[in-house]
């Protein structure tokens, strides 16, 4: 497998030498192949369009569509460009405005928590300590692929701008670990997933769908007490973008239950209204039902429990000592 790895990391690297201009050429041509040729997860994108823009007619429908396409293919080429990708050049690719806010938050000695979704380049977002203190530690949540090999490709290239990844299942530890450091730091959640069943304790009204939404996030958060952004980000033309630190709240225990995920999707919502095409409209995201949900599962003492978990039946009575 180690050899597999190599001959990736290899292809990788080179074909992420290549100019941003030769990068976007071979995007056209993924589009064709992707969309026009094999239709990757069309339905799937044309599900999610229709049901959460209702009011949109069929040809503005099948625009964003398109558009999702040319941005996908757009998005495959710049995380690989990512690889060998300069910070001089990264830094004018993508702009982080109300850097100093983080800075001004950190510098106080409260650390921070980064909402955003995966819209624009979420990958080139690992840029984000180019912009900030060089003392600052910044870490990004992601979920480890199952394939070791690709894992390890990604990690590797998401830790070139000096950014931190920390494993989901490792979130906690790690923000607790720092604390106890006295050493705040910034950390961002892409919380836009679809959560598993076992997860499911809140659902939001989002893009016309009774949502369920993962609320991890929050838990840590109100339990840390850390500062909470949300990173709006645009792109401005092909190959840059912008993104702004939005202060939500520098007080989340004041807040109530889950209202802070609601604000953050009511901001995420609101981003991807402004310019649809630049969410993944590919990710199944709508696959859950409350009804499903309902039907296979039930909350016992706040834990969602599947209804024919053995722990969830009456014990066998015992049998009398006497028989066997």
């Amino acid at each position: 497998m180690k050899i597999l790895y190599y001959i990736i990391l290899a292809v990788w690297y080179v074909f992420s030498l290549l100019p941003m201009r030769i990068h976007y050429v071979i995007s056209d041509l993924l589009f064709w192949l992707l969309y026009k040729l094999v239709g990757y997860r069309r339905d799937v994108v044309r599900k999610n369009l229709k049901e959460s823009f209702p009011e949109k007619s069929e040809e503005e429908l099948r625009r964003i569509e398109r558009g999702f396409y040319h941005f996908f293919c757009d998005y495959l080429v710049e995380t690989v460009k990512l690889m060998t990708i300069s910070q001089e050049e990264m830094k004018k690719r993508i702009v982080f405005k109300n850097a100093e806010l983080v800075d001004e938050i950190m510098g106080s000695g409260q650390s921070v928590a980064l909402y955003l979704g995966h819209y624009c380049n979420w990958e080139w977002v690992s840029s984000i300590p180019l912009w900030l203190n060089p003392n600052a530690w910044c870490g990004q949540v992601y979920h480890p692929l199952e394939n070791k090999e690709f894992d390890k490709l990604f990690l590797q290239i998401r830790k070139r701008m000096g950014a931190n990844s920390i494993a989901m299942q490792d979130t906690l530890r790690e923000v607790v670990k720092h604390k106890r450091e006295n050493r705040p730091i910034i950390i961002g959640y892409i919380s836009d997933q679809k959560p598993h069943w076992v997860n499911i304790h809140h659902w939001v009204d989002f893009l016309h769908h009774d949502t369920p939404v993962l609320t991890g996030t929050e838990r840590i958060v109100r339990k840390m007490d850390h500062a909470v952004m949300y990173l709006d980000i645009q792109r401005v033309r092909r190959g840059y973008y912008e993104a702004e630190f939005k202060l939500v709240t520098r007080e989340p225990q004041k807040l109530k239950d889950y209202e802070l995920t609601d604000i953050y999707f009511g901001m995420l919502e609101k981003s991807i209204r402004r310019a649809p095409e630049f969410w993944l409209w590919s990710h199944d995201r709508w696959k859950r039902t409350r009804a499903e949900f309902n039907e296979r599962f039930e909350v016992i003492d706040g834990k969602v429990i599947a209804k024919d978990h053995p722990d969830n039946k009456p014990a066998p009575p015992k049998k009398p000592w006497y028989k066997f």
